[in-house]
């Protein structure tokens, strides 16, 4: 069997995003100047990213939402943008979850506030890889499914054996994390990681993933780096990439390393950065079904990510694969450092 496609599962979500003047101290008043309603959560973000690059292979989705009307909602629009949703279930155990994110319009700057719902009931159960002739299976979010990431005592995870599954069936594994201050971040992460291909997070989630603190201004390369070769220590299998405000970090399993800065952006580019790391992983992930070179990878996700700026929502700002490289020679990169 040929494999071709991408089956995201995880986090489906729906975001009320609302752009507000400023960010409020606790106690006062901001005011709200514009609100949308889209999708949200890792795999949903990354679908909608790749139908709207127009990809041209299978987008299935895998993951669960409440029988209510967030769920059909979320069934729907899945279905108009040409998603299979055979393996999105609904559930009467828990709502459909949502997100509030507030985005401060100027910085493009967000907080979300967040209704873990169905998706912290969602297990090894609901995925079943017979069903799919995908290339790749991408998971996300760790840390914020609740089942999924539970430890028990054999120290295996959900996340870990669905992981495993997905592998055993002939697929490729991406894992994204998300930004939190879970208490067991390092361990839920490492019980993944030796059943994980390409592992896909931000500088902030590799910093806890790692014990390596990688909070400066500007970002220390060499710091992410090594974050980036510890992490393939701990188990990955393929790549580490690590992205951040400046550009991206690739690790590979024989040693080499490669940098990408990201885009140069003019003053008024950044409508929103809602979903921008879920299109930088949606870039990063069609160059690799495609089996492009690492280098082609990391400039489509930085141009992918940078394309998700123009639009206060996770996906509306994305556009085809050509549209998002053109950006190269409209912008130009950052001076690399």
């Amino acid at each position: 069997m040929t494999r071709t496609g991408i089956l995201a599962g995880g986090n489906f979500i729906i975001d009320h995003v609302k752009i507000i003047d400023a960010w409020p101290e606790q106690d006062m008043l901001a005011f709200i100047h514009d609100e949308t309603s889209s999708n949200g959560g890792g795999p949903y973000n990354v679908l909608k990213d790749l139908a709207a690059m127009q990809v041209g292979y299978p987008l299935e989705a895998a993951g669960l939402v409440g029988t209510d009307a967030n769920g059909d909602w979320i069934l729907r629009d899945c279905a108009a943008t040409g998603i299979d949703t055979t393996q999105l279930h609904q559930t009467d155990a828990a709502p459909t979850s949502y997100t509030d994110a507030m985005t401060v319009r100027g910085t493009g700057r967000r907080t979300f506030f967040h209704q873990l719902g169905a998706n912290a009931i969602l297990g090894e159960a609901h995925f079943d890889f017979c069903r799919t002739q995908a290339k790749i299976f991408h998971l996300g979010y760790l840390m914020l499914l609740t089942e999924m990431d539970r430890l028990p005592p054999d120290g295996r995870t959900m996340a870990g054996r669905v992981l495993e599954a997905a592998q055993a069936a002939g697929l490729l594994t991406s894992v994204d994390l998300v930004s939190s201050t879970n208490p067991q971040f390092r361990q839920v992460t490492e019980a993944s990681l030796p059943f994980t291909d390409y592992l896909i997070v931000n500088e902030i989630e590799a910093g806890h993933a790692t014990g390596v603190d990688l909070k400066s201004a500007p970002p220390d390369l060499e710091k992410i780096k090594t974050a980036a070769l510890l992490l393939l220590a701990q188990g990955v299998r393929r790549e580490v990439i690590i992205h951040f405000e400046a550009g991206a970090v690739v690790a590979e399993k024989n040693g080499t390393v490669h940098h990408q800065p990201s885009l140069k952006l003019p003053a008024g580019f950044i409508a929103g950065a809602t979903g921008a790391g879920d299109a930088f992983a949606a870039g990063y992930l069609h160059g690799t079904h495609e089996g492009w070179p690492v280098a082609e990878r990391l400039r489509l996700a930085v141009c992918t990510a940078a394309m998700c700026l123009t639009h206060p929502t996770p996906s509306q700002g994305l556009k085809p694969v050509a549209d998002c490289l053109r950006l190269v020679s409209d912008l130009g990169f950052r001076e690399a450092k």
